[in-house]
């Protein structure tokens, strides 16, 4: 599976105008804050009995909006999420995804110190929008 850091898919979002920045993070965590022009499809839910649940519709949705050739760029807050969705994307026969090392938060170490500055710790461009074609609602509720 590729990987690459925020910075390289900042470049190629701005190169690539059919480049995809998907969330795979949470709801929540996505109307917080995300990377400018991506788009919301949570890997899982958090569920306050169960912890973390996989989303079932996840590839579902992404095929429903994405042709299988399409550039994926997949982003979580950290790194595992996106690897998880990038692997399971390429299971299905994605042929160009990528998974954002160090996400949009970054990727700290058991002390809690960054090892791998995010997207927002860049300084890339962030926005909060979170309507039609952009979040999961939305995109989920199109068929």
């Amino acid at each position: 599976m590729k990987e690459i850091s925020p910075q390289e898919a900042y470049d190629a979002l701005r190169q690539d105008a059919g480049a995809v920045y998907i969330d795979v993070r949470t709801v929540e965590e996505f109307a917080a804050g995300h990377p400018e022009g991506a788009v919301n499809i949570p890997i899982a839910f958090h569920d306050p009995a169960q912890g973390m649940v996989y989303n079932h519709e996840f590839v579902e949705v992404v095929e429903r909006h994405y042709a299988k050739d399409r550039k994926l760029l997949l982003g979580c807050k950290a790194g595992p999420r996106s690897n998880s969705a990038a692997n399971l994307l390429e299971q299905t026969g994605y042929q160009d995804v990528a998974s954002v090392v160090g996400g949009f938060g970054g990727m700290r170490d058991p002390y809690g110190q960054v090892v791998v500055e995010g997207w927002a710790g860049l300084g890339l461009p962030v926005s909060q929008e979170n309507g039609e074609g952009t979040s999961y609602e939305s995109l989920a509720a199109q068929r």
